[in-house]
C-alpha cells in the first residue's frame, strides 16, 4: 500500500489545524463551565434587583438579557474581552492594561466593580494554574502591581489568547457563559424552572451573533454600556437588606 496521503483529508496539516481547533473548544468549555471555580455562580448580574424591584417576570425575563447583551455586556465585558485577547496576541501589555482600567471605571456600581475583580483574578488565579504561560504571569504582574485592576472580561481574554483560542470564538464563549450565568440565578430566583431557561438560552442565540459581531468591530474608545436602569437596580441592590447574590 502507497504511504501517500494526500487528499484524504486525515492526515498532515489538516490534522493538525483539526486538533488545535478541538483543543480551543476544549479550553472554551473548561472556562465557561458552570464547575469553573471562578465564582461566577454568586452573581446575579443585576437580575437580582430587578426581581427585589418587582422589575421583571418569566414573561419579560428574555427581553431583560437581550438588553443587557446588547447595551451592556456587548459594548463593555464583551468588547474588552476582545481588545485584551488583541493585546496578549500583540504583547500589547500598556493596552491590556488601558483596557482593564476603562473597563473597570465603565462600571459605576461599587458592587459591579467587586464582582468583576473578585472573579477576575479567581480566574487569573486558576488559568496560571490550569493553562498557564508568560502572557498570564505578566497580566498577573500588572495586576499584582495595581497597574491593572483584574476585571474578568480581560483576565478572560488573556486566557483565551493564550490558550489558542480564535478571538470571535472566546467572545462568544465569554457571553454564553454569561446568559447560563444570568439564567441560572433566574431559576434560584424563581423566575424561570429548568426546561423554560433552555428555551430562553437558546432564543438568545441570534443577540448573541449580533453582539459578537458588534463587540469584535470597537475599538478602545467605544468601550462602555448605557444601562442607566440596570445601574440604578444595582445601586438599590446594593443597599438592601437581604440578598441572595453579590450583584
Amino acid at each position: 500500500m502507497s504511504g501517500d496521503t494526500s487528499g484524504d483529508g486525515v492526515g498532515g496539516l489538516d490534522a493538525l489545524d483539526a486538533l488545535d481547533g478541538l483543543d480551543a473548544l476544549l479550553v472554551c468549555l473548561q472556562l465557561t463551565d458552570s464547575a469553573f471555580p471562578s465564582g461566577f455562580y454568586t452573581l446575579s448580574h443585576g437580575l437580582e434587583g430587578y426581581a427585589q424591584a418587582k422589575a421583571v417576570t418569566p414573561d419579560t425575563l428574555p427581553a431583560l438579557l437581550a438588553d443587557l447583551l446588547r447595551h451592556g455586556v456587548g459594548p463593555s465585558d464583551a468588547t474588552a474581552l476582545a481588545l485584551a485577547h488583541r493585546a496578549a496576541v500583540a504583547g500589547d501589555w500598556a493596552l491590556l492594561a488601558e483596557t482593564d482600567q476603562r473597563l473597570h471605571a465603565t462600571k459605576l456600581n461599587r458592587e459591579l466593580r467587586l464582582a468583576a475583580t473578585r472573579t477576575g483574578r479567581q480566574l487569573l488565579d486558576i488559568a496560571r494554574e490550569s493553562v498557564g504561560g508568560e502572557a498570564l504571569e505578566r497580566y498577573a504582574g500588572l495586576v499584582a502591581d495595581k497597574r491593572a485592576p483584574g476585571c474578568q472580561a480581560v483576565a478572560a481574554g488573556v486566557a483565551y489568547a493564550l490558550a489558542g483560542v480564535p478571538v470571535e470564538q472566546a467572545v462568544t464563549s465569554d457571553l454564553f457563559a454569561f446568559c447560563t450565568s444570568f439564567v441560572g440565578a433566574a431559576l434560584r430566583l424563581r423566575l424561570t424552572d429548568h426546561r423554560r431557561a433552555q428555551v430562553v438560552l437558546r432564543q438568545a442565540a441570534p443577540v448573541l451573533r449580533e453582539v459578537v459581531s458588534a463587540a469584535l468591530e470597537r475599538e478602545l474608545a467605544d468601550l462602555g454600556g448605557c444601562v442607566p436602569v440596570a445601574d440604578a437596580m444595582s445601586g438599590r441592590h446594593e443597599r438592601a437588606e437581604a440578598r441572595l447574590f453579590m450583584s
